[in-house]
């Protein structure tokens, strides 16, 4: 079935003149209706080509704010043509009868225009609707990573912490809203208190549901250790945390550090998964990096992780660092960065001298406030950053 063709209306005066330009518009395989006014012309009316005696001056602005519309003239000099195109027609041609290809190339111009105009305006509308909707569906999903993020922040130890005369103080700086740095500090009796240190690949949620893994895994063998044997508890915990990650099929693997702490020997019972860099021990104005290595946690089955342990002086400060913080150190190599990490650890009291060592005092001490999205300078961090230290033993007891 052929399509319906274009109705194109012609105004001007009844007679020859106005039959002839009708005729030629015709010719262009439009569908062509003469009238007098413009109130004559039926709805279907794409386009009017009018002759500039037919329009009063006052009904050009109403004819092209209805219609586009093309006026021709048998003149360059009819005054009523300027005062046409001042009112907003879309082209104008001079002796139509003479020039009938052009009249019908600029009429299909015209309606091609259109098309494609209306063409836009749909395109526009439909984009304007799912940008709406898209903002919409982003601002669910900051809300829901702003939920997340509060929950994961609960699921830290309160900060200070001094549990039997040993401290712990942390920062974290997540990325995102979610963060994959984790850590915690438990007291397990009144001999030994347990801490871990986490940072598992990758960012956002993924990463975050791995915290959330980690501390009910690591609350529940707490809960079913008895005390004994304090220097098999951070492997054996390391090798069954390696089995879930590998038996969730989720992908993630993780740097990890556990330490146990025997309060009454003043001994320190670790292990490690790739940890970088390592932990830094201060005492007595030395520094020196914790000893140990072991493979990433999650990445490969049947690893066997080491049972270490070192004397804790009676004055010192352990450093944990998530590998965020070598993005902040000077030095072109690794080994120039690890060094300038013990100059900054050896200098700084605390953690807000520490902070401030890494240009990072800008940022605020509370993390709740970037998930509450009012910290400033968290979107230009490059990687996620947290630094802890335990330090003793010349606390109070809580």
């Amino acid at each position: 079935m052929a399509s319906p063709r274009i109705l194109i209306g012609v105004l001007d005066l009844p007679g020859k003149a106005r039959d002839d330009l009708a005729e030629v518009v015709a010719k262009g395989a439009f569908a062509v209706i003469a009238a007098e006014r413009p109130e004559e012309l039926p709805n279907e009316t794409e386009l009017v080509v009018a002759h500039v005696r037919a329009v009063p001056t006052r009904d050009w602005s109403s004819l092209t704010a209805r219609l586009p519309t093309l006026v021709v003239s048998d003149s360059r000099l009819d005054s009523d043509l300027l005062k046409a195109v001042d009112a907003g027609v879309v082209d104008y041609i001079i002796e139509p009868l003479r020039h009938g290809d052009i009249l019908r190339r600029m009429i299909a111009k015209v309606i091609e225009n259109r098309r494609l105009a209306e063409e836009h305006r749909r395109d526009r509308d439909r984009l304007a609707e799912l940008n709406e909707s898209l903002e919409t569906h982003l601002e669910m999903l900051r809300l829901d990573q702003q939920a997340g993020g509060h929950i994961q922040r609960k699921l830290l130890p309160p900060r200070p912490l001094s549990l039997d005369g040993v401290t712990c103080d942390y920062w974290l700086a997540p990325s995102l809203y979610l963060s994959g740095d984790f850590l915690d500090y438990q007291r397990f009796d009144a001999r030994f208190s347990v801490f871990y240190f986490a940072d598992v690949s990758g960012h956002g949620a993924s990463s975050a549901f791995v915290t959330v893994l980690l501390k009910y895994l690591c609350n529940r063998w707490l809960g079913e250790w008895d005390g004994a044997k304090p220097e098999c508890l951070a492997a054996d915990w390391l090798a069954n945390l390696n089995r879930e990650l590998l038996d969730t099929g989720i992908g993630k693997h993780m740097a990890m550090f556990v330490g146990v702490i025997d309060h009454e020997t003043r001994r320190l019972h670790y292990s490690l998964g790739a940890q970088l860099p390592m932990p830094l021990l201060v005492s007595e104005g030395s520094v020196a990096p914790l000893e140990g290595e072991g493979m990433p946690v999650g990445l490969f089955p049947n690893v066997e992780y080491p049972k270490l342990s070192c004397a804790l002086p009676q004055n010192f400060r352990l450093w944990l660092c998530s590998d965020g913080v070598l993005e902040y150190l000077s030095g072109r190599t690794l080994d120039g960065r690890l060094k300038e990490l013990e100059r900054l650890v050896l200098a700084s009291e605390d953690l807000g001298a520490m902070r401030a060592s890494l240009s990072l005092g800008g940022l605020p001490e509370d993390d709740e406030d970037t998930i509450s999205g009012h910290a400033p300078g968290y979107e230009e961090l490059p990687d996620e950053l947290t630094i802890m230290t335990l330090s003793g033993f010349y606390h109070d007891e809580e």
